[in-house]
């Protein structure tokens, strides 16, 4: 199957998606990686998964280009290099692996020397007695004994300089594997496509707003209703650029201390402290506003050309009691924005439980 048929592929399984039959396109990939020898592991599967959905077509003409009877180190460096969780999550696995097989490698050294160090005292203490018991020997066996320690303290001196260098080697291996495993789990917590963090590294920053005394936020969500008639109409790769477009403009409409989040294909999540809720509204116009003015199409649903449809929801976590409960409320407004397009921000409001 080359770059045409997975592009093929890919626009099949979100038509199907959109119908509702989950089957067939599992059955597509199961097929794809049965033809091209692909093991049937879960990054795998991951992989060419990814490649089949239509977001990251650049995954997919890389995957083609690899051919039949593709290797397995190529294929996890394919996804490494497009930060697929469970190519990092392996990537950690291996330099785990490694750290311990250095430390295993500088204990063995340590007990080596420990070793040597003991046989060296034991010598000394013979030759130390041997003398003491006979006070009458000769020079020349004298002289022999402390050529005996001289040869075991000689060796000793190599032993502990070895040692050192296997301990400097050890910990420049250490520290790598450290700074890679922190890339790793960095790229495992980042949007391929925007560079934003993912729903996991929201979900964590959004729980850490928690158990803070003092500390408010509002949660803005932003999505594309759309995405799909965008995708039918002007392709993959369209839709893919669009989200980048809007990933910029947002970052460039926020402030630095803000924090922006890709959280589903065509949903964008922003965290603000210490603001009210008529802030949240104000900058959830702003950010509208950005989009719309910087972003034209005619989609399926609207022959005339205007500004990108978004749906805007947003709550405080002042009002709730954890994270998941603000992202809720949260996506309740979203669903209520998106249902009324003429009122596209919505708020919710504590009293009575009501969005406005």
């Amino acid at each position: 199957m080359g770059d045409g048929q997975i592009m093929e592929a890919a626009h099949q399984q979100g038509h199907t998606r959109s119908s509702g039959a989950a089957g067939d396109p599992l059955a597509k990939i199961a097929s794809f990686m049965a033809r091209h020898g692909i093991a049937g592991l879960p990054r795998n599967f991951d992989l060419v998964h990814e490649a089949f959905n239509g977001q990251n077509p650049e995954l997919a003409r890389e995957l083609a280009a690899l051919g039949a009877q593709p290797s397995q180190n190529s294929l996890d460096q394919l996804g490494l290099k497009h930060r697929l969780a469970a190519h990092c999550g392996l990537q950690t696995e291996r330099l785990h692996a490694e750290a311990l097989t250095t430390l295993s490698r500088i204990k063995d050294q340590i007990t080596l020397g420990l070793s040597q160090k003991r046989s060296f005292a034991r010598s000394v203490e013979t030759v130390t007695q041997a003398i003491q018991e006979d006070m009458n020997q000769g020079v020349e066996q004298l002289l022999s004994e402390l050529d005996l320690l001289t040869s075991v303290a000689t060796q000793m001196v190599q032993a502990e300089t070895l040692l050192v260098s296997e301990i400097a080697s050890g910990i420049a291996i250490l520290a790598q594997a450290d700074r890679a495993a922190r890339a790793a789990k960095g790229l495992a917590l980042r949007d391929r496509l925007t560079g934003l963090p993912n729903r996991v590294a929201f979900l964590q920053q959004l729980e850490s707003l928690y158990g803070v005394e003092g500390t408010g936020a509002a949660l803005i969500l932003i999505e594309v209703p759309d995405l799909a008639g965008i995708q039918h109409q002007y392709g993959e790769e369209a839709a893919t650029k669009l989200i980048k477009k809007l990933a910029t403009i947002f970052r460039k409409t926020i402030k630095k201390h803000d924090y922006a989040a890709r959280i589903e294909i065509g949903t964008f999540a922003f965290l603000f402290t210490d603001v009210s809720a008529d802030d949240a509204h104000v900058i959830a116009e702003r950010l509208y506003s950005a989009a719309e003015n910087n972003l034209v199409f005619a989609t399926e649903n609207s022959n005339d050309p205007g500004g990108l449809a978004l749906a805007i929801g947003h709550a405080l976590s002042a009002d709730t009691q954890d994270g998941l409960q603000l992202l809720g409320l949260a996506e309740t407004a979203v669903q209520m924005a998106r249902a009324n397009p003429r009122q596209p921000i919505i708020g919710h409001r504590a009293a009575g439980r009501r969005v406005a």
